[in-house]
Formats: C-alpha cells, sequence, structure tokens
C-alpha cells in the first residue's frame, strides 16, 4: 500500500526530510528548499523504477528544519553517513571517516566514537566529526591527547604514571592545580574538534598567553605553551607536506544510462595519473552529481581545482561549502581546451567502454560477482503465483542490457502438477519454456534467475540438464536477498546498494508483479 501523502503536513521551510520503512528504518534522506514542493514530487506519476521502489517503502516522513539551504546541505550529508540509508549514495570507502568522542567523565578522556550497523552511537559524552583519515581536520587521536593534556588512563590511578614524567599529562589524579587546568584543556580540545579554523584562532590565543606568561616572567607556563605549540605545530607541518604530495587536480567524468550514474576520476600527482575509481549510483530522488562530489570529499583530501565533464547543480553553493572545509578557494570548472580537457575526453571515453561492456554498470557487475561465463545481457526470471491447485500460475520476465523488453514476457497456465508443489512448478515451467526455444531455435538467455532458494534452483537445473542445457541459472531468495549459485555451497550476499542486486531486484519484482496480474485475471474469469 503506497504511503498516503495527504495525511501529513509538510512545511514550506527549507531542510532536509527522512523517509522511514515500515520497520521505521530511516531509507532515504534527502534535501531541499520548499520541503513542500520536493516532497509531494515523489508521489507523482511518470516516476522512474528506481524512485518508485523506493516509494513503496515509505511509511513515514519526518523533517528537520534548517535556516537556509546551505544548512540543509550540510545536515543532509552528515546524516547520510549517521544512517547509511540504502536508497542514497554510499560511496565504496565510505568508511574511511572516524567519530571522536569526549567521555562523560569528571576529567574526560578522547576516544574514538564506536557505532552499531543502524549508526547509534555508544558510550555518554559529547561526539565530533566526521574526520577523515589524514584530514587536516584530524590531528591524530594521540597527538590531540598529548597537545591538550588529556590523560589516556581507563580509571583514575592514585598516583601519577609515566604520562606525566613524559609530560603528555599534568597529573589530575594527584595534583590540585591539573585539576583545575583540566577543564580548560578539554574545552580548547572540543574547540578544535568542532573546526579548522577554532585550530587557528587557538594558536594564535596560545602564542599571545606564552607571550604574556614570558612577560610576567612565568617561564614554566610559558615552556609548557612552547611545547604544545611544538606539537601542533609539527603536526601543521606534516600536514602541508601530505597535501604537497597530493595534487591539487582532481578530474571527473559522468555517464547516465537506464536510472544509473557511472563516475570516474583521475587524480593528478606531478602531472601524472597516479589513481582512478569508478564508482555507481542510482538516480533516485536527490542522489545527483552535485551529491556525489559533496559526499566524495567528505572522505577524501579536497584540491584547489576540480575539473568536470558537466558542471553540477548548485555549483556555487558545492565551491562555497568546499572551500570553507578546505580552508581556501576551491574552483569547480569544464576545462576547454589543452590537456585538461584532453583527460576528461579520456575519462568520457573510459565510460563509454564500461557502458559498451554490458549497457548497464551492474551487469558486469554481476558477471564479476556471480563468476558468470558472460555478461549477462539477456536475463529471463520466473517466478510461481500460487492461489491453490486451481489457480497456480507460472511467470517470466527478460531483461535485455539491463532493462525490461516487455514483448518479451511470458506466462504459463500450470498442467502437469497438482497440489501445491511449487518445486514442481518451477520445474515444468523452465522445460517448456527452453523446450520450445530449442525447437525454434530461438537466442537463448545468459542468465536465468529463479525467485526462492536453493529447492527452486535444484528442481529449474533438473529441467535444464534434461535438456542438454548448461545455461547459467541462479536463485533469488527474497527474505535476506542471498543469491544461490549451482556451483557454490554457500549463498553469495550482493551489497544493497550494488546496482547488479538493483537489476536482480527489478526482475524479480517484475516477473511477480506480471505473475499476480495474470493470476488476477484467471481467478476473475473463473467466478464469471
Amino acid at each position: 500500500m503506497t504511503f498516503d501523502i495527504s495525511n501529513i503536513q509538510i512545511p514550506t521551510n527549507p531542510g532536509i526530510y527522512l523517509m522511514k520503512d515500515s520497520s521505521d528504518k530511516i531509507i532515504y534522506i534527502g534535501k531541499a528548499k520548499n520541503l513542500k514542493n520536493r516532497v509531494r514530487s515523489y508521489f507523482l506519476k511518470n516516476q522512474n523504477y528506481k524512485t518508485q521502489k523506493l516509494v513503496e517503502n515509505i511509511s513515514d516522513i519526518e523533517f528537520v528544519l534548517t535556516d537556509n539551504e546551505s544548512e540543509a546541505f550540510l545536515l543532509e550529508s552528515n546524516m547520510i553517513k549517521k544512517y547509511r540509508p540504502r536508497f542514497n549514495i554510499e560511496l565504496k570507502d565510505q568508511q574511511r571517516y572516524t567519530y571522536l568522542r569526549v567521555s562523560d567523565e569528571k576529567y574526560p578522556r578522547l576516544l574514538v566514537a564506536r557505532r552499531t550497523r543502524d549508526g547509534k552511537f555508544l558510550g555518554k559524552g559529547k561526539t565530533f566529526g566526521p574526520f577523515t583519515q589524514g584530514s587536516s581536520k584530524l590531528l591524530t587521536i594521540g597527538a590531540l591527547r598529548k597537545a591538550f593534556q588529556i590523560r589516556i588512563c581507563k580509571t583514575l590511578p592514585k598516583k601519577v604514571c609515566l604520562e606525566y614524567h613524559l609530560g603528555n599529562c599534568e597529573g589530575p589524579c594527584e595534583f590540585k592545580d591539573a585539576q583545575e587546568r583540566y577543564p580548560k584543556h578539554v574545552a580548547a580540545l572540543e574547540d578544535v574538534l568542532k573546526g579548522k579554523n577554532q585550530t587557528k584562532v587557538f594558536v594564535k590565543k596560545l602564542e599571545e598567553e606564552m607571550h604574556q606568561a614570558a612577560a610576567l616572567q612565568q617561564f614554566e607556563r610559558a615552556k609548557d605553551i612552547r611545547d604544545t605549540l611544538i606539537r601542533l605545530g609539527s603536526l601543521q607541518t606534516k600536514q602541508k607536506m601530505e597535501y604537497v604530495e597530493n595534487s591539487d587536480e582532481e578530474y571527473f567524468g559522468i555517464g547516465i544510462q537506464e536510472q544509473t550514474a557511472v563516475v570516474m576520476n583521475f587524480r593528478m600527482i606531478n602531472g601524472v595519473i597516479r589513481d582512478s575509481d569508478k564508482f555507481f549510483f542510482d538516480l533516485v530522488g536527490d542522489n545527483s552529481f552535485t551529491n556525489f562530489l559533496y559526499q566524495y570529499y567528505s572522505t577524501h583530501k579536497i584540491p584547489k581545482f576540480i575539473l568536470v565533464s558537466e558542471l553540477p547543480e548548485n555549483k556555487k553553493l558545492l565551491e562555497s561549502l568546499l572551500s570553507e572545509q578546505a580552508g581556501f578557494a576551491v574552483k569547480i570548472q569544464i576545462p576547454t581546451r589543452g590537456k585538461k580537457k584532453d583527460i576528461i575526453n579520456l575519462i568520457l571515453k573510459n565510460i563509454e567502454l564500461v557502458h559498451s561492456k554490458g549497457g548497464d554498470p551492474g551487469l558486469v557487475e554481476l558477471k564479476e560477482l556471480l563468476g558468470l561465463p558472460a555478461i549477462p545481457n539477456i536475463i529471463e526470471c520466473f517466478d510461481i503465483s500460487n492461489h491453490g491447485a486451481d489457480f497456480a500460475v507460472g511467470s517470466m520476465s527478460r531483461f535485455v542490457g539491463g532493462k525490461p523488453q516487455k514483448s518479451g514476457y511470458r506466462k504459463f497456465r500450470i498442467k502437469t502438477v497438482t497440489g501445491r508443489d511449487d518445486f514442481a512448478m518451477i520445474g515444468e515451467v523452465i522445460k517448456r519454456r527452453y523446450y520450445r526455444l530449442l525447437e525454434s531455435k530461438s537466442e537463448l538467455p545468459n542468465l536465468i534467475v529463479i525467485d526462492g532458494g536453493k529447492g527452486q534452483l535444484s528442481a529449474a537445473l533438473r529441467s535444464l540438464q534434461s535438456l542438454g542445457l548448461k545455461l547459467s541459472c541462479i536463485s533469488l531468495a527474497k527474505e535476506n536477498e542471498e543469491v544461490y549459485v549451482s556451483n557454490r555451497k554457500n549463498p553469495v550476499v550482493i551489497p544493497k546498494h550494488k546496482p547488479s542486486l538493483k537489476i536482480l531486484q527489478h526482475a524479480r519484482d517484475e516477473t511477480h508483479r506480471f505473475g499476480v496480474a495474470y493470476n488476477r485475471t484467471i481467478r476473475k474469469n473463473q467466478i464469471k
């Protein structure tokens, strides 16, 4: 049953919306200038298949208002990282970011924040992040503890430990003056964790305090501040070196085919292409090139120049957000001539190659994940719709190049099986279908998909064997979306965000829909 949008009041403010399924799990997070207009657009007709699948799973929608679109952009990105909804863009290296926690103790510690699978943070205290590995925002947890004299002991000892003698902790366990200063250290640490600009403010403040202490002849205090500045300074130098070693240019090309975007990038180091990646995401809701780039740079170093094959929507807003995050001006440009233009053209050629391999990147992925002998350009999927012995029917959908070929759909009235025996029914339908194709010398599929588990797959394989056919055949079990392959003992579990799984699910859902419609027609005619 489709969610009734008329039952909720939708604000017209900017903000984000959180779509939930029947188990109250967040399945999609989006942003909007006008929440009412954006959310209502999901429920209009003529949506693409993948957006339809999202809408079919919505049971509730929550809203979080923001003052402007820029705030909505930032909040959406952080909420996606936190909850990882299955219909949002999820990059393959999205786990490269870290959250830090300042514990809720008398003398707080700095810890890595642990999370459950659904994004909830474990432990009490204040959480900061996300930080990327090697990010200029994250000075490394060990260095931060030392710079701000934060204790590392799990339980507070009665006497100072080695950390005190190494100068890494002032010993709040034993000394009253250290106990009095500790809250200031924690407050300064939290300021730095809140943002890069705060680090600069903090360094400047420390320098002023050091000069003031020296002027008052508080040389011990001045020395302590100087040691802290050295720690921070060495870390900042290291960060600058890391940036120099990396490129100040990154190139992106994007190609779209059948509701799926392919993005490819080249990273340049000293004028040489040193690294390249391919990313795939579904065009659902607000999933766009703009969102992809913002998510990508939440886990990668931001260069000064981002060179693209086409400009993302909200280019100026994206440049502003990335510039604020990086601490320097970031420009997004389409190169028009010279070597930079050649690199973009090379990326687009590579994307064309991905498309030409199978019409859909998910098909290439299916071949690799399932160990198929060829890219499954033609897929035929089977299901049984069983409403008692008199109303049992088989159905088949046909996908070519990753998309439905509705003229190739077939329906079967069960003829040889009595009673509720789904295995035997699958066996009958498979045998009838491929006996006819052999007789007519028609083109056989690259992959047969059965809706069901091991039993249904075994029945299908027996029928194929009886015809002397060795076709690739798998089954898709709906409960956990496990893929059973004939030559493997254990099922293959394809991550939910993978385009390969989306193709299998689309084929399965089309087969089910077609079979249910045929079954309904038979029952209506019987009643008449």
